[in-house]
């Protein structure tokens, strides 16, 4: 006989994929209520990275793509999730509901939740090798189940990307809190959050794309020609926090498609933080069409590449708490 809900234990293991969710500077800003066959997602504002993110959208976007994670890995498990997006107009910090109903998992729901094992933030250069049209319009789909757009910038639009990005990463470049705060968030801490060296490259040359440079920065490159990454925008047509969650959503749904396809992937949001600068990005990249949310780097590393190791992440022990019913119903 098929359990009507699942176990605490089984929930227990659902968030403990759920947390490999990329987050920005991988803060981790999420905690999560396990309830009587239930899970509930929260936001953990004590972790903004208020320099970097002011406004708290790349937090939103962070956990979005934690839920996301989390509705893999219960589909793996053998549940659906049905999720309740921003339930309590008067917790803002609640950002889902996560009630589960049994189904029997896929091929492609066991390959999608075997790809959080196996994805990493690859912030290196990509060589210029090919990757079939189909892989990108197969990535790129996934964020329409989300009500968001993954747009695919081309070749001659790149110039217009990179305009932005430049401009935020020299404005970081001589902002104290800012520098201070991705201080913080560059290493290993003893809570197990933050960028480790060995998963940062030195900064781009300055005909590159930059991306966001992290203290103390020990990756080797794999290729010292330019890197030819496609970029996606994940972007939304409103600009609300639910707009922003479902953004972290279809962002999770890219990376493990990617993944599960063999690509390489990181992610990119450092003009975002900025009103200026993520409007330029609005009107010049998406023509006014949507909200910008985080960028996408897409490519192709070699076999020969050196592994990345894996980023920490905490004790899922940490950011867990049960509701009362669980033992009043054990």
């Amino acid at each position: 006989m098929l359990r009507k809900r699942p176990s605490t234990q089984t929930c227990r293991d659902a968030v403990e994929l759920a947390v490999r969710a990329p987050s920005v500077h991988n803060t981790q800003p999420w905690r999560w209520r396990i309830g009587h066959g239930r899970v509930d997602l929260f936001a953990d504002f004590g972790r903004q990275v208020t320099a970097t993110d002011p406004r708290a959208r790349a937090l939103m976007v962070s956990c979005g793509a934690a839920l996301h994670h989390l509705t893999v890995a219960f589909a793996m498990l053998g549940w659906h999730a049905v999720v309740e997006r921003l339930p309590d107009p008067a917790r803002p910090d609640h950002l889902a509901r996560v009630e589960l109903t049994p189904r029997s998992p896929s091929d492609h729901d066991i390959q999608l939740a075997a790809a959080i094992h196996v994805r990493r933030s690859d912030r290196r250069r990509f060589p210029d090798l090919p990757i079939p049209a189909r892989d990108l319009r197969t990535v790129s789909r996934c964020a329409s189940r989300f009500g968001a757009a993954a747009r695919h910038v081309p070749d001659m639009l790149l110039p217009e990307l990179a305009e932005p990005m430049r401009s935020a990463a020299a404005r970081h470049a001589v902002d104290g809190d800012y520098l201070a705060e991705l201080s913080e968030w560059s290493g290993c801490h003893g809570d197990l959050t933050g960028v480790p060296a060995h998963n940062a490259p030195a900064p781009r040359r300055p005909d590159e794309l930059p991306v966001r440079v992290f203290a103390d920065a020990q990756l080797s490159e794999y290729t010292d020609e330019p890197d030819a990454a496609h970029w996606l925008v994940v972007c939304t047509p409103r600009d609300t926090r639910l707009s922003q969650l479902r953004a972290g959503e279809a962002t999770s749904a890219i990376l493990l498609e990617a993944t599960r396809l063999g690509l390489a992937t990181s992610l990119q949001s450092e003009p975002l933080g900025m009103l200026d600068l993520r409007d330029q990005i609005r009107t010049t990249v998406l023509q006014e069409c949507a909200f910008p949310h985080v960028m996408v780097r897409l490519g192709v590393m070699p076999h020969a590449a050196a592994p990345l190791e894996s980023t920490p992440r905490r004790l899922v022990d940490d950011v867990i708490e049960y509701d009362e019913t669980v033992f009043a119903m054990a």
